[in-house]
Protein backbone atom coordinates (compact mmCIF):
# COMPACT_ATOMS: atom_id res chain seq x y z
CA UNK A 1 0.00 0.00 0.00
CA UNK A 2 0.99 3.66 -0.58
CA UNK A 3 2.73 5.07 2.26
CA UNK A 4 0.96 7.14 5.03
CA UNK A 5 1.33 10.21 6.31
CA UNK A 6 1.58 10.42 9.89
CA UNK A 7 -1.57 10.50 11.48
CA UNK A 8 -0.91 9.96 14.81
CA UNK A 9 -3.60 12.38 16.42
CA UNK A 10 -5.86 11.87 13.38
CA UNK A 11 -8.00 8.14 13.46
CA UNK A 12 -11.06 8.98 11.37
CA UNK A 13 -8.21 10.42 7.96
CA UNK A 14 -6.21 7.19 8.52
CA UNK A 15 -9.51 5.41 8.60
CA UNK A 16 -11.07 7.31 5.35
CA UNK A 17 -7.77 6.82 3.66
CA UNK A 18 -7.22 3.17 4.40
CA UNK A 19 -11.15 2.59 3.51
CA UNK A 20 -10.13 4.13 -0.38
CA UNK A 21 -7.57 2.30 -0.84
CA UNK A 22 -9.70 -0.89 0.33
CA UNK A 23 -11.75 0.32 -2.64
CA UNK A 24 -14.34 2.04 -0.67
CA UNK A 25 -17.08 -0.69 -1.05
CA UNK A 26 -17.30 0.12 -4.65
CA UNK A 27 -18.28 -2.02 -7.46
CA UNK A 28 -19.13 -1.39 -10.95
CA UNK A 29 -20.00 -3.35 -14.22
CA UNK A 30 -19.21 -3.71 -17.81
CA UNK A 31 -21.54 -2.72 -19.37
CA UNK A 32 -22.99 -0.37 -17.06
CA UNK A 33 -27.04 -0.63 -16.97
CA UNK A 34 -28.09 2.54 -17.34
CA UNK A 35 -31.95 2.53 -17.21
CA UNK A 36 -33.89 4.72 -14.78
CA UNK A 37 -33.68 8.04 -13.81
CA UNK A 38 -30.54 9.63 -12.73
CA UNK A 39 -30.24 13.49 -10.96
CA UNK A 40 -27.87 15.47 -9.59
CA UNK A 41 -27.79 15.68 -5.92
CA UNK A 42 -27.32 19.41 -5.39
CA UNK A 43 -26.15 22.44 -7.65
CA UNK A 44 -23.49 22.18 -10.15
CA UNK A 45 -20.82 24.62 -11.32
CA UNK A 46 -19.61 24.02 -14.50
CA UNK A 47 -16.95 25.85 -16.22
CA UNK A 48 -18.02 29.73 -17.54
CA UNK A 49 -19.04 29.24 -14.81
CA UNK A 50 -22.53 27.71 -15.37
CA UNK A 51 -24.83 26.83 -12.56
CA UNK A 52 -27.60 23.87 -13.29
CA UNK A 53 -29.36 20.47 -11.97
CA UNK A 54 -29.35 17.95 -14.36
CA UNK A 55 -32.63 15.08 -14.31
CA UNK A 56 -31.61 12.29 -17.15
CA UNK A 57 -34.47 9.30 -17.93
CA UNK A 58 -32.84 6.23 -19.72
CA UNK A 59 -35.06 3.92 -21.40
CA UNK A 60 -34.55 0.09 -21.95
CA UNK A 61 -34.42 0.56 -25.74
CA UNK A 62 -32.06 3.16 -25.60
CA UNK A 63 -33.79 6.07 -25.72
CA UNK A 64 -33.27 8.78 -23.55
CA UNK A 65 -34.82 12.14 -22.43
CA UNK A 66 -32.20 14.68 -20.84
CA UNK A 67 -33.43 17.53 -18.39
CA UNK A 68 -30.57 20.42 -18.20
CA UNK A 69 -32.26 23.31 -15.56
CA UNK A 70 -30.20 26.32 -15.66
CA UNK A 71 -29.31 29.22 -13.20
CA UNK A 72 -28.66 32.68 -12.29
CA UNK A 73 -27.04 32.02 -9.34
CA UNK A 74 -24.80 29.14 -7.29
CA UNK A 75 -27.64 28.04 -5.20
CA UNK A 76 -29.88 26.91 -7.78
CA UNK A 77 -33.11 28.79 -6.05
CA UNK A 78 -33.37 31.53 -9.18
CA UNK A 79 -33.94 29.48 -13.03
CA UNK A 80 -33.21 30.68 -15.92
CA UNK A 81 -33.85 28.32 -18.53
CA UNK A 82 -34.17 24.75 -18.95
CA UNK A 83 -33.00 22.25 -22.02
CA UNK A 84 -35.03 19.31 -22.97
CA UNK A 85 -33.00 16.41 -25.06
CA UNK A 86 -34.02 13.91 -26.54
CA UNK A 87 -31.96 10.93 -28.08
CA UNK A 88 -30.56 7.55 -28.27
CA UNK A 89 -27.49 6.49 -26.47
CA UNK A 90 -25.85 3.20 -27.35
CA UNK A 91 -23.21 1.76 -25.15
CA UNK A 92 -19.86 0.36 -27.33
CA UNK A 93 -16.92 -1.23 -25.44
CA UNK A 94 -15.07 -0.54 -22.67
CA UNK A 95 -12.81 2.34 -22.69
CA UNK A 96 -8.82 2.20 -23.56
CA UNK A 97 -7.97 5.51 -22.57
CA UNK A 98 -10.23 6.22 -19.40
CA UNK A 99 -10.12 2.54 -17.41
CA UNK A 100 -13.15 1.34 -15.69
CA UNK A 101 -15.23 3.41 -18.08
CA UNK A 102 -17.59 2.77 -20.87
CA UNK A 103 -17.49 4.26 -24.63
CA UNK A 104 -20.66 5.23 -25.80
CA UNK A 105 -22.38 6.72 -29.46
CA UNK A 106 -25.42 9.03 -29.01
CA UNK A 107 -28.11 10.96 -31.43
CA UNK A 108 -29.45 13.91 -30.54
CA UNK A 109 -32.96 13.75 -32.18
CA UNK A 110 -34.83 17.33 -30.53
CA UNK A 111 -33.65 19.77 -27.85
CA UNK A 112 -35.31 22.55 -27.15
CA UNK A 113 -35.64 25.51 -24.77
CA UNK A 114 -38.05 26.66 -22.20
CA UNK A 115 -37.51 29.85 -20.45
CA UNK A 116 -38.07 31.46 -17.20
CA UNK A 117 -38.02 34.94 -17.56
CA UNK A 118 -38.03 37.86 -20.00
CA UNK A 119 -34.44 38.41 -18.70
CA UNK A 120 -33.31 34.97 -19.89
CA UNK A 121 -34.87 34.92 -23.55
CA UNK A 122 -33.44 38.51 -23.96
CA UNK A 123 -29.87 37.60 -23.09
CA UNK A 124 -29.88 33.77 -24.69
CA UNK A 125 -31.73 35.26 -27.60
CA UNK A 126 -29.10 37.75 -28.49
CA UNK A 127 -26.69 34.36 -28.24
CA UNK A 128 -28.46 32.73 -30.74
CA UNK A 129 -29.76 35.18 -33.30
CA UNK A 130 -25.75 35.85 -34.15
CA UNK A 131 -25.24 32.14 -34.79
CA UNK A 132 -25.40 31.07 -38.73
CA UNK A 133 -28.80 29.60 -39.74
CA UNK A 134 -30.37 31.18 -36.70
CA UNK A 135 -31.54 34.65 -37.06
CA UNK A 136 -34.64 34.38 -36.81
CA UNK A 137 -34.67 32.17 -33.86
CA UNK A 138 -36.75 35.19 -31.99
CA UNK A 139 -37.63 38.45 -33.00
CA UNK A 140 -36.02 41.17 -30.75
CA UNK A 141 -38.50 42.65 -28.07
CA UNK A 142 -40.42 39.62 -28.24
CA UNK A 143 -42.33 39.26 -24.81
CA UNK A 144 -41.18 36.11 -22.82
CA UNK A 145 -44.56 33.33 -22.78
CA UNK A 146 -44.03 30.97 -19.62
CA UNK A 147 -43.93 27.58 -21.00
CA UNK A 148 -43.27 27.71 -24.00
CA UNK A 149 -40.73 25.38 -25.75
CA UNK A 150 -38.75 26.63 -28.07
CA UNK A 151 -36.93 23.78 -30.55
CA UNK A 152 -33.19 24.78 -30.80
CA UNK A 153 -32.58 21.42 -32.80
CA UNK A 154 -34.11 19.29 -34.49
CA UNK A 155 -32.44 16.14 -36.44
CA UNK A 156 -35.50 15.78 -39.11
CA UNK A 157 -35.16 19.85 -39.87
CA UNK A 158 -31.01 19.53 -39.76
CA UNK A 159 -31.33 22.86 -37.61
CA UNK A 160 -28.83 23.10 -34.64
CA UNK A 161 -28.74 26.53 -32.76
CA UNK A 162 -27.27 25.17 -29.67
CA UNK A 163 -23.61 26.34 -30.19
CA UNK A 164 -24.43 29.76 -29.11
CA UNK A 165 -25.17 27.87 -25.61
CA UNK A 166 -22.01 26.15 -25.31
CA UNK A 167 -24.32 23.05 -25.56
CA UNK A 168 -23.04 19.76 -25.99
CA UNK A 169 -23.83 16.26 -24.71
CA UNK A 170 -20.29 14.58 -25.32
CA UNK A 171 -20.69 13.89 -21.73
CA UNK A 172 -22.58 10.67 -23.22
CA UNK A 173 -19.97 9.30 -24.83
CA UNK A 174 -18.09 8.29 -21.62
CA UNK A 175 -20.19 6.12 -18.87
CA UNK A 176 -18.97 4.79 -15.75
CA UNK A 177 -22.40 3.41 -12.89
CA UNK A 178 -20.42 2.06 -9.16
CA UNK A 179 -22.69 0.83 -6.69
CA UNK A 180 -21.93 1.16 -3.03
CA UNK A 181 -23.68 0.23 0.33
CA UNK A 182 -24.29 3.31 2.91
CA UNK A 183 -24.93 2.35 6.53
CA UNK A 184 -28.27 3.04 7.85
CA UNK A 185 -28.09 5.02 11.11
CA UNK A 186 -31.26 5.20 12.48
CA UNK A 187 -32.43 4.07 15.88
CA UNK A 188 -33.21 0.61 16.20
CA UNK A 189 -32.23 0.28 12.72
CA UNK A 190 -29.04 -1.40 11.31
CA UNK A 191 -27.88 -2.91 7.44
CA UNK A 192 -27.18 -1.15 4.75
CA UNK A 193 -28.62 0.62 2.15
CA UNK A 194 -27.50 0.56 -2.15
CA UNK A 195 -26.89 3.85 -3.38
CA UNK A 196 -26.16 3.66 -7.25
CA UNK A 197 -23.87 6.92 -8.86
CA UNK A 198 -23.48 7.86 -12.61
CA UNK A 199 -20.23 9.08 -13.66
CA UNK A 200 -21.17 11.11 -17.13
CA UNK A 201 -17.45 12.87 -19.07
CA UNK A 202 -16.16 15.75 -17.97
CA UNK A 203 -16.57 19.16 -19.24
CA UNK A 204 -13.94 20.93 -20.80
CA UNK A 205 -13.06 23.83 -18.68
CA UNK A 206 -12.32 26.34 -21.93
CA UNK A 207 -15.42 27.39 -23.84
CA UNK A 208 -14.26 27.54 -27.03
CA UNK A 209 -13.21 23.55 -26.45
CA UNK A 210 -16.35 22.17 -25.15
CA UNK A 211 -17.94 21.05 -28.41
CA UNK A 212 -15.07 19.19 -30.08
CA UNK A 213 -13.79 17.60 -27.02
CA UNK A 214 -13.95 13.74 -25.91
CA UNK A 215 -14.13 13.42 -22.22
CA UNK A 216 -11.39 11.07 -20.71
CA UNK A 217 -12.50 12.09 -16.58
CA UNK A 218 -15.77 12.90 -15.19
CA UNK A 219 -17.96 15.40 -13.65
CA UNK A 220 -19.93 15.26 -10.64
CA UNK A 221 -21.94 12.18 -10.34
CA UNK A 222 -25.58 12.16 -10.50
CA UNK A 223 -27.63 9.39 -8.25
CA UNK A 224 -30.27 7.02 -9.31
CA UNK A 225 -33.73 8.79 -8.58
CA UNK A 226 -34.25 5.17 -6.43
CA UNK A 227 -31.19 4.39 -5.28
CA UNK A 228 -29.39 7.23 -3.75
CA UNK A 229 -27.90 8.43 -0.41
CA UNK A 230 -30.28 9.47 2.46
CA UNK A 231 -30.76 12.29 3.11
CA UNK A 232 -30.62 13.76 0.03
CA UNK A 233 -33.03 17.05 -0.01
CA UNK A 234 -32.10 17.94 -3.39
CA UNK A 235 -32.90 14.80 -5.19
CA UNK A 236 -36.72 14.55 -4.64
CA UNK A 237 -36.75 18.17 -5.42
CA UNK A 238 -34.93 17.52 -8.84
CA UNK A 239 -36.97 14.68 -9.47
CA UNK A 240 -40.48 16.01 -9.26
CA UNK A 241 -39.48 18.95 -11.38
CA UNK A 242 -40.23 19.13 -15.64
CA UNK A 243 -39.13 21.78 -18.15
CA UNK A 244 -42.18 24.06 -16.89
CA UNK A 245 -41.36 23.56 -13.54
CA UNK A 246 -37.46 23.75 -12.52
CA UNK A 247 -36.15 23.05 -9.22
CA UNK A 248 -35.96 25.39 -6.64
CA UNK A 249 -33.37 24.12 -4.50
CA UNK A 250 -33.38 24.89 -0.39
CA UNK A 251 -31.49 28.01 0.83
CA UNK A 252 -28.12 27.19 2.31
CA UNK A 253 -26.00 29.09 4.99
CA UNK A 254 -23.20 31.06 3.39
CA UNK A 255 -20.03 29.33 5.02
CA UNK A 256 -16.82 31.34 6.19
CA UNK A 257 -14.01 29.93 4.24
CA UNK A 258 -12.50 28.14 7.14
CA UNK A 259 -9.31 26.12 5.82
CA UNK A 260 -7.83 24.85 9.35
CA UNK A 261 -7.62 21.56 9.69
CA UNK A 262 -7.26 18.24 7.49
CA UNK A 263 -9.36 17.16 4.72
CA UNK A 264 -9.18 13.93 2.45
CA UNK A 265 -11.05 12.34 -0.90
CA UNK A 266 -14.79 10.81 -0.71
CA UNK A 267 -13.56 8.74 -3.14
CA UNK A 268 -10.74 7.84 -5.89
CA UNK A 269 -10.68 10.58 -8.29
CA UNK A 270 -9.93 10.48 -11.95
CA UNK A 271 -8.30 13.02 -13.97
CA UNK A 272 -8.65 13.73 -17.68
CA UNK A 273 -5.57 11.98 -19.80
CA UNK A 274 -6.01 9.91 -16.93
CA UNK A 275 -4.88 9.85 -13.16
CA UNK A 276 -6.17 7.93 -10.78
CA UNK A 277 -5.71 9.70 -7.11
CA UNK A 278 -6.75 10.39 -3.77
CA UNK A 279 -5.78 13.48 -1.59
CA UNK A 280 -4.97 14.60 1.52
CA UNK A 281 -4.47 17.88 2.97
CA UNK A 282 -3.41 19.78 5.93
CA UNK A 283 -4.04 23.59 6.37
CA UNK A 284 -2.64 25.66 9.17
CA UNK A 285 -4.50 28.96 9.23
CA UNK A 286 -1.96 30.36 12.13
CA UNK A 287 0.65 30.52 9.80
CA UNK A 288 -1.27 30.20 6.17
CA UNK A 289 0.87 26.92 5.20
CA UNK A 290 -0.38 23.92 3.94
CA UNK A 291 0.92 20.37 3.04
CA UNK A 292 -0.94 17.61 0.40
CA UNK A 293 -0.72 14.54 -0.42
CA UNK A 294 -1.36 13.22 -3.71
CA UNK A 295 -1.92 9.38 -3.91
CA UNK A 296 -1.92 8.12 -7.62
CA UNK A 297 -3.24 4.56 -9.11
CA UNK A 298 -3.51 2.52 -11.76
CA UNK A 299 -6.38 1.60 -11.13
CA UNK A 300 -10.27 3.47 -11.05
CA UNK A 301 -10.87 1.78 -7.56
CA UNK A 302 -7.33 3.33 -6.34
CA UNK A 303 -5.86 0.32 -5.30
CA UNK A 304 -2.80 -0.43 -7.14
CA UNK A 305 -0.76 2.51 -6.16
CA UNK A 306 1.78 3.96 -8.75
CA UNK A 307 3.57 7.13 -6.95
CA UNK A 308 3.08 9.59 -3.88
CA UNK A 309 3.62 12.91 -4.57
CA UNK A 310 4.07 15.17 -1.18
CA UNK A 311 3.72 18.98 -1.61
CA UNK A 312 4.45 21.82 0.44
CA UNK A 313 4.18 25.60 0.70
CA UNK A 314 2.32 28.55 1.36
CA UNK A 315 -1.22 30.20 0.56
CA UNK A 316 -2.75 33.88 0.94
CA UNK A 317 -5.12 35.33 2.95
CA UNK A 318 -8.50 34.69 0.76
CA UNK A 319 -10.73 37.39 -0.99
CA UNK A 320 -14.79 36.53 -2.30
CA UNK A 321 -14.22 35.70 -6.48
CA UNK A 322 -16.54 38.30 -8.84
CA UNK A 323 -16.49 35.91 -11.00
CA UNK A 324 -17.91 32.84 -9.40
CA UNK A 325 -19.96 33.66 -6.64
CA UNK A 326 -19.87 31.94 -3.80
CA UNK A 327 -15.95 30.99 -4.52
CA UNK A 328 -13.08 31.98 -2.30
CA UNK A 329 -9.51 33.43 -4.39
CA UNK A 330 -6.38 32.45 -3.22
CA UNK A 331 -3.06 31.65 -4.10
CA UNK A 332 -0.87 28.87 -3.71
CA UNK A 333 2.88 28.56 -3.40
CA UNK A 334 4.28 25.11 -3.73
CA UNK A 335 8.19 25.11 -2.03
CA UNK A 336 8.72 22.09 -1.39
CA UNK A 337 7.85 18.53 -3.05
CA UNK A 338 9.16 14.53 -2.16
CA UNK A 339 8.46 11.71 -4.36
CA UNK A 340 7.88 7.83 -3.52
CA UNK A 341 6.94 6.03 -6.34
CA UNK A 342 5.50 2.47 -5.32
CA UNK A 343 6.06 0.58 -8.38
CA UNK A 344 8.22 -0.75 -10.84
CA UNK A 345 6.99 1.23 -14.06
CA UNK A 346 7.67 4.56 -12.00
CA UNK A 347 10.91 3.30 -10.33
CA UNK A 348 12.62 2.89 -14.08
CA UNK A 349 10.91 6.03 -15.09
CA UNK A 350 12.63 8.39 -13.12
CA UNK A 351 15.83 6.69 -12.98
CA UNK A 352 15.66 7.23 -16.67
CA UNK A 353 14.96 10.92 -16.38
CA UNK A 354 17.74 13.67 -17.21
CA UNK A 355 20.48 13.40 -14.87
CA UNK A 356 20.24 16.68 -12.27
CA UNK A 357 16.16 16.94 -13.45
CA UNK A 358 14.64 14.66 -10.69
CA UNK A 359 16.48 14.09 -7.16
CA UNK A 360 19.34 11.89 -7.30
CA UNK A 361 20.61 10.46 -10.39
CA UNK A 362 19.39 6.82 -10.84
CA UNK A 363 18.91 6.20 -7.34
CA UNK A 364 15.39 5.81 -7.31
CA UNK A 365 13.32 2.69 -5.98
CA UNK A 366 10.01 1.24 -4.84
CA UNK A 367 8.66 2.20 -1.58
CA UNK A 368 11.66 5.27 -0.73
CA UNK A 369 10.79 8.79 -0.82
CA UNK A 370 12.60 10.99 -2.19
CA UNK A 371 13.52 15.38 -2.18
CA UNK A 372 13.19 16.45 -5.03
CA UNK A 373 13.49 20.37 -3.97
CA UNK A 374 17.24 20.25 -4.42
CA UNK A 375 16.67 19.76 -8.14
CA UNK A 376 13.67 22.23 -8.20
CA UNK A 377 11.09 19.87 -9.18
CA UNK A 378 10.82 16.46 -11.15
CA UNK A 379 10.91 17.25 -15.08
CA UNK A 380 9.41 13.27 -15.39
CA UNK A 381 6.82 14.16 -13.55
CA UNK A 382 5.80 17.92 -15.02
CA UNK A 383 6.63 19.46 -11.45
CA UNK A 384 8.55 22.53 -10.47
CA UNK A 385 9.77 24.31 -7.82
CA UNK A 386 8.79 26.83 -6.53
CA UNK A 387 5.31 27.10 -8.46
CA UNK A 388 2.64 29.61 -7.47
CA UNK A 389 -1.31 28.52 -8.12
CA UNK A 390 -4.28 30.95 -8.85
CA UNK A 391 -7.12 28.88 -7.08
CA UNK A 392 -10.82 28.69 -6.68
CA UNK A 393 -11.97 27.26 -2.91
CA UNK A 394 -15.46 26.67 -1.83
CA UNK A 395 -16.25 25.22 1.96
CA UNK A 396 -19.96 23.75 1.88
CA UNK A 397 -21.85 21.26 4.91
CA UNK A 398 -23.78 18.24 3.09
CA UNK A 399 -26.57 16.86 4.50
CA UNK A 400 -24.83 15.51 7.00
CA UNK A 401 -23.49 18.03 8.53
CA UNK A 402 -20.31 16.88 7.77
CA UNK A 403 -17.94 19.81 6.09
CA UNK A 404 -16.90 19.74 2.42
CA UNK A 405 -13.69 21.59 0.52
CA UNK A 406 -14.00 22.52 -2.74
CA UNK A 407 -10.86 23.01 -4.80
CA UNK A 408 -10.96 24.72 -8.22
CA UNK A 409 -10.92 22.26 -11.39
CA UNK A 410 -7.53 21.62 -13.30
CA UNK A 411 -7.34 22.78 -16.64
CA UNK A 412 -8.62 20.00 -19.10
CA UNK A 413 -5.64 20.78 -21.36
CA UNK A 414 -2.91 19.56 -18.60
CA UNK A 415 -1.85 23.00 -18.04
CA UNK A 416 -1.49 24.53 -14.70
CA UNK A 417 -3.13 28.03 -13.08
CA UNK A 418 -0.14 29.97 -13.11
CA UNK A 419 -1.86 33.09 -13.49
CA UNK A 420 -4.78 34.89 -12.37
CA UNK A 421 -6.57 34.87 -16.07
CA UNK A 422 -6.44 31.03 -15.92
CA UNK A 423 -8.26 30.71 -12.25
CA UNK A 424 -10.58 27.83 -12.49
CA UNK A 425 -14.59 28.59 -12.64
CA UNK A 426 -15.88 25.51 -11.48
CA UNK A 427 -14.66 22.73 -8.99
CA UNK A 428 -13.38 19.20 -8.42
CA UNK A 429 -14.94 16.62 -6.75
CA UNK A 430 -15.23 17.78 -2.79
CA UNK A 431 -12.63 16.71 0.40
CA UNK A 432 -13.96 16.06 3.54
CA UNK A 433 -12.82 17.45 6.52
CA UNK A 434 -11.83 14.13 8.91
CA UNK A 435 -9.53 16.46 11.71
CA UNK A 436 -9.91 20.23 12.82
CA UNK A 437 -6.63 21.94 13.47
CA UNK A 438 -5.89 21.76 17.29
CA UNK A 439 -3.94 24.33 18.73
CA UNK A 440 -1.78 22.33 20.46
CA UNK A 441 -0.59 20.01 17.41
CA UNK A 442 -0.36 23.09 14.98
CA UNK A 443 3.38 24.26 16.20
CA UNK A 444 4.46 20.19 15.76
CA UNK A 445 3.02 20.40 12.24
CA UNK A 446 4.28 23.53 11.09
CA UNK A 447 7.76 22.34 11.59
CA UNK A 448 7.00 18.89 10.30
CA UNK A 449 5.66 20.12 7.17
CA UNK A 450 5.40 23.88 5.06
CA UNK A 451 1.36 22.78 4.04
CA UNK A 452 -0.57 23.45 0.94
CA UNK A 453 -3.42 22.93 -0.35
CA UNK A 454 -4.61 21.45 -3.79
CA UNK A 455 -6.20 22.47 -6.78
CA UNK A 456 -6.20 20.01 -8.56
CA UNK A 457 -7.25 16.54 -8.55
CA UNK A 458 -4.08 16.33 -9.52
CA UNK A 459 -1.21 18.12 -8.13
CA UNK A 460 -0.82 21.83 -7.04
CA UNK A 461 2.44 21.24 -8.98
CA UNK A 462 2.10 20.84 -12.66
CA UNK A 463 0.52 18.15 -14.31
CA UNK A 464 2.28 14.85 -15.82
CA UNK A 465 3.48 15.41 -19.13
CA UNK A 466 2.19 13.72 -22.33
CA UNK A 467 5.01 11.69 -22.59
CA UNK A 468 4.89 10.33 -19.27
CA UNK A 469 1.45 9.09 -19.55
CA UNK A 470 2.14 7.86 -22.77
CA UNK A 471 4.82 5.41 -20.98
CA UNK A 472 2.30 4.54 -18.26
CA UNK A 473 -0.44 3.80 -20.69
CA UNK A 474 1.81 1.87 -23.09
CA UNK A 475 2.96 -0.14 -20.12
CA UNK A 476 -0.70 -1.14 -19.03
CA UNK A 477 -1.75 -1.98 -22.59
CA UNK A 478 1.02 -4.68 -22.35
CA UNK A 479 0.13 -6.18 -19.14
CA UNK A 480 -3.64 -6.19 -19.42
Amino acid sequence: AAAEPPLRWEPRCRQQLRHLRDGGGIAARLPPRLEGRWVSTGCEVRPGPEFLTRSYLFYANRLFKALQFYYWDPSCRDPSYSLVIKGKLRLRQASWITRGATEADYHLHKVGIVFHSQKAMREVASWINTTAGCGGFLRPGRSWAPGALYELLSAKSERDCTPALGFAMHELSLVRVETRYQPVARPQQSGSRLVEELYLGDIHTEWGERLHYRPTGYQRPMQSAVHHVHPCPACGIIYRADEHHPPVLPAQAQLPMQLSGSWVSTHCEVRPAVLFLTRYFIFHGNNHTWEGYYYHYSDPLCKQPTFTIYASGHYTQGIPSSKVRGGTELAFRVTQARVTPMDQVTVTMLNSSEPGSCGLTSSWSAGVEQDITPTNGCLALGISLPHTEYELFKTEHDAQERSLLYIGERPTDGSSPDSPAKRPTSYQAPLVQCAGAPEEFSNYLSLKYSGKKDANGNEALKPLPVAFLLFVALVFLRWD
